[in-house]
């Protein structure tokens, strides 16, 4: 099928067009990473200011709120704290009302009026009452990520005062309830949702992607653990291979090698996995982002635009086919987009944060990609909140244009560009997270060991 896909895509060579000239008037200096945190903190921060709390999942399109972009507002507003933009009380304000929310918003069996069940919550969630979104899943991993944000708030807010004092015990309530043994489903591995209307789905997390921290905060709760063999399950499901001249666990998109590692600081520590192949999760993650690279240098569909310095594929909207004068060509809408050993998805679409995701693993080349496009085509797509979510030059129009840029941020793809950018600059979320008991606990108990667990 990979195969197919790439001699198809081969095809359109010859209906390509140049690439489009760079904006006109924008400097070639550096681009300010002060600049792009604090546009991108913004993000969360401005479009997020009123009952009930919850982050959009996209702007300035408003559909509904996401669970996970709010779990990474939750560690986005401790970034804007050590950074400045917003002093700390405040922070712990916008925290503590949006816990408090997320407390108070009803659970149960019920297939609407209700937020989520069992302690997880819906997917996506309405923008006036944060109940559920029309019939959307009760998902796990979103609501793994929202609590890997509401734990980063419960290990940062530690003085001895009534509000932080709340945040507290609130994050703590909100995990504890959390009934990850019974997403199991009473098999080996753990339901990626579940519906009201027709139960759990067939589709479980099995191989690498991006459940990594799911798993270990799973493994840890005190309250409702997952069986601690479930870490073997789910590395015995891996796929190893050499790809592009760097050999690890393939996955095709990056935010799956960048997600748990916005969290988990997993240089040094190693699990049974990654002891036999003598690496951790980082070196694996940085082979990914090298790997992705060199796809799209190879670009062998022979998109437009694709370099050394602009690359870079994971989920993200894409043009879609309406309208197009590209008959040998798909376009996707939004789609997880990636290179591997075992998937490849690739239709042209460029999105920042693939490489703002992954520089801690590898700035040397992460930082020159983020720099390149911000002097190429400066605010065609860096504009009041960082980095629109994506760009194609490769699709032309009907009417004879050429080119595509979303004109939406995405919550999720906002994340991992400011989180993961404080982590190579300070580790601050990082360090954070080393505090929390239930972060440690499902670590150990997985299996994890050497580095700073054995400090």
């Amino acid at each position: 099928m990979r195969t197919a896909i790439l001699l198809l895509c081969l095809l359109c060579a010859s209906a390509c067009q140049q690439q489009p000239a760079p904006e006109k008037n924008i400097s070639t200096t550096s681009l300010d990473l002060d600049d792009l945190q604090r546009r991108t903190f913004n993000y969360f921060w401005e479009t997020v200011d009123t009952f009930p709390y919850q982050v959009l999942d996209r702007y300035p399109t408003l559909n509904f709120s996401s669970i996970a972009a709010t779990g990474f507002g939750l560690t986005s507003y401790i970034v804007g704290v050590e950074r400045q933009f917003i002093t700390r009380a405040q922070a712990a304000e916008r925290v503590l009302n949006t816990l408090q929310v997320l407390r108070d918003l009803p659970q149960g069996p019920e297939p609407a009026e209700v937020a989520g069940y069992k302690g997880f919550f819906y997917h996506f969630l309405t923008l006036d009452k944060a109940l559920r979104y029309r019939q959307v899943e009760l998902s796990t991993i979103d609501t793994g990520l929202l609590m890997a944000g509401v734990l980063s708030a419960m290990s940062y807010f530690d003085a001895e005062n009534d509000t932080e004092q709340q945040i507290r015990d609130i994050a703590d309530f909100l995990y504890r309830r959390v009934e990850w043994d019974w997403a199991m489903n009473d098999r080996g591995t753990m339901s990626m949702g579940w519906h009201p209307e027709r139960g759990f789905l067939d589709a479980s997390w099995r191989g690498y992607n991006e459940a990594m921290v799911l798993l270990i905060m799973a493994i840890g709760s005190p309250t409702h653990p997952i069986p601690t063999e479930s870490w073997q399950k789910w590395t015995d499901t891996y796929q190893w291979g050499e790809y592009f001249g760097q050999a690890h666990v393939n996955f095709g998109p990056l935010f799956g090698h960048q997600y748990s590692h916005m969290y988990i600081d997993f240089r040094g520590i190693q699990d049974a996995y990654m002891r036999d192949k003598g690496i951790d999760y980082f070196e694996n993650s940085r082979r990914a982002t090298y790997a992705n690279r060199a796809y799209c240098m190879a670009n062998p569909a022979d998109y437009i635009g694709y370099s050394d310095k602009i690359w870079g594929l994971t989920a993200c909207d894409g043009p879609g086919n309406r309208g197009k004068n590209n008959p040998n060509i798909s376009f996707y809408d939004y789609r997880a987009r990636g290179a591997a050993q075992w998937h490849v998805v690739d239709d042209g679409t460029i999105t920042p944060t693939a490489a703002g995701g992954s520089i801690p693993f590898a700035p040397e080349i992460c930082i020159p990609a983020l720099d390149e496009m911000h002097r190429l085509y400066g605010n065609k797509i860096y504009d009041e909140y960082g980095f629109k979510d994506a760009f194609n030059w490769t699709i032309t129009y009907e009417d004879g244009t050429q080119g595509w840029v979303d004109k939406d941020y995405i919550g999720i793809d906002q994340g991992p560009i400011l989180i993961q950018l404080e982590n190579y600059r300070s580790e601050l979320i990082w360090n954070i997270m080393k505090k929390n008991p239930y972060i440690v606990a499902g670590l150990k108990k997985a299996g994890f060991t050497g580095g700073w667990l054995g400090e």
